[in-house]
């Protein structure tokens, strides 16, 4: 046997796999941006504003540290409702709630009833008349009203409840551990003048709290901040949305059905679907503060997820919400770039050894094509590492005030760690998949939330802008002028 064909010819397969990864996020890096500008003022009267925050047995203080972030935003009194949504069940967090609404005369407390309570006949209506409302009326669970116990039936009941009278109102929905930016109302209320959704990005504030956190934290840095603005590509391509930090209009939602409760995540799936029914995306680079997992075992529970959600939306979803068959096949490269993580080393690390060995050995080991591929991946693969190193230092800086920091944290992402971190990728990659194949991860399993943002948060040591300081003088100066009351005013209309 010739050794020697057989060593290239599979080194040449595994290097075109690894290449056809690379060359897909190269695509999306070509794609035109759509940003919102954070500069500019509304040029109409300003919309209402509903915040919904659904929750789950979470921690008084992180929910403290959230509404501390929140009543810095700004914009004109009266016009934002903030209403936690937690289950009528959980009675813990619901307690914190309202020992809460005595130091944030914003919040209002909205609990969710089981979906035998009367009040649900206003989402079995709306769907009924409904068609785009496709898990209603197609497939297994058609007309099924025992809707999962998880973030999505939350948003459902809440969206129908508040809809009426609010139609032309904008909706928002954050995580409890998430914390928005001074100018989170207001860029919204400016962009959606032009887009019809739009969506923050998203940075890490405990990202040096352990070593597991970091490389969480630069998974957000790489796609969140980096990659998926690319998606807005003036219209052209289905985008998903980040499932927090983000504005819909409430017609919009009504109009497509409202968010499908029987998927892990409802990210990707109300994006395409809003994508399909014609709505434009526009990112805002005014990051909302998050907090990761702490641990390895946190972090497959919370990416397993992740992943079971993104094959479900791209499966089924795709066809009953209306997409072409070209339309399926470019909203399935969205998730390329993810499931390529875990075989990245693989790849990058054959192509080394194949350079090694021309250097070492000779031309007589391996082919030209052989050579030729793997210096062409070996290359690739740096340039985008290096980029990604960049944009670490440059993202980082809403939460990392000094350089110092800002180089501690790279050289904790560094291009070897971070190989070895993408190969953890196969567990939840492996989880993920057996979830979607099982009809798994219908009911919530929630992500431990530590509170670890609070330092952070109320001492005030976050800065507002990755910008550079000329364009953030800029936005300061606009704030300044704008017409602003401060923080949010809620109607309280609690129920119990």
């Amino acid at each position: 046997m010739n050794w020697p064909a057989v060593l290239s010819t599979v080194l040449v397969i595994v290097q075109l796999v690894y290449l056809a990864g690379i060359l897909v996020t190269l695509w999306f890096y070509t794609l035109p941006v759509n940003l919102v500008d954070r500069v500019a003022k509304a040029r109409r009267p300003l919309p209402d504003i509903v915040l919904f925050y659904p929750v789950l047995n979470e921690l008084e203080e992180t929910m403290r540290t959230t509404f501390t972030g929140m009543r810095k935003a700004e914009y004109p009194g009266g016009r934002v409702r903030v209403i936690s949504i937690p289950n009528a069940d959980d009675l813990e967090t619901t307690a914190s709630l309202r020992r809460l609404q005595a130091e944030f005369d914003f919040l209002e407390v909205l609990p969710v009833p089981p979906t035998t309570d009367p009040s649900w006949n206003a989402v079995w209506k709306a769907w009924d008349e409904n068609p785009k409302a496709y898990w209603w009326h197609q497939d297994k669970r058609r007309g099924d009203k025992g809707l999962p116990p998880k973030k999505t039936r939350q948003l459902v009941w809440a969206m129908y409840q508040v809809a009426p009278g609010n139609e032309d109102a904008l909706l928002s929905y954050i995580d409890a551990d998430s914390v928005v930016p001074d100018d989170y109302w207001r860029t919204a209320a400016s962009g959606m003048e032009q887009y019809d959704v739009v969506q923050n990005t998203n940075i890490t504030g405990n990202l040096m709290s352990s070593w597991p956190a970091s490389f969480y934290a630069m998974d957000h840095i790489a796609w969140d901040s980096s990659l998926y603005k690319h998606m807005t590509a003036d219209g052209k391509h289905p985008f998903y949305v980040l499932g927090k930090g983000l504005f819909f209009r409430f017609s919009d939602l009504l109009e497509v059905g409202g968010f499908h409760p029987w998927l892990t995540i409802e990210d990707p799936e109300i994006g395409m679907r809003l994508w399909t029914n014609g709505r434009r995306l526009g990112v805002v680079e005014s990051p909302l503060i998050e907090e990761v997992p702490a641990t390895w075992e946190q972090g497959v529970t919370q990416r397993k997820r992740w992943v079971a959600g993104f094959f479900q939306s791209l499966a089924t979803p795709l066809t009953r919400m209306g997409m072409t068959p070209a339309q399926r096949f470019r909203a399935r490269l969205n998730f390329v770039p993810c499931l390529s993580l875990a075989f990245n080393p693989i790849g990058f690390a054959v192509g080394i050894w194949a350079l090694v060995s021309l250097a070492v050995v000779g031309p007589d080991v391996l082919s030209l094509p052989a050579v030729v591929v793997s210096t062409v991946t070996v290359v690739l693969a740096l340039c985008l590492m290096v980029r990604g190193m960049m944009q670490a230092y440059r993202m980082s800086r809403p939460v990392l005030a000094t350089r110092g920091e800002r180089v501690t944290f790279m050289l904790r992402v560094n291009f070897l760690f971070v190989l070895v971190y993408w190969l953890w990728w196969l567990l939840p990659l492996a989880k993920g998949f057996t979830m979607f194949r099982k009809d798994r991860g219908l009911v919530w399993e929630r992500t431990e939330k530590r509170d670890a943002n609070n330092e952070l948060i109320r001492s005030g040591a976050v800065v507002t802008s990755i910008a550079a300081p000329a364009a953030a003088a800029a936005a300061r100066h606009a704030d300044a002028a704008a017409p602003v009351t401060g923080a949010p005013t809620g109607r309280r209309a609690d129920r119990a």
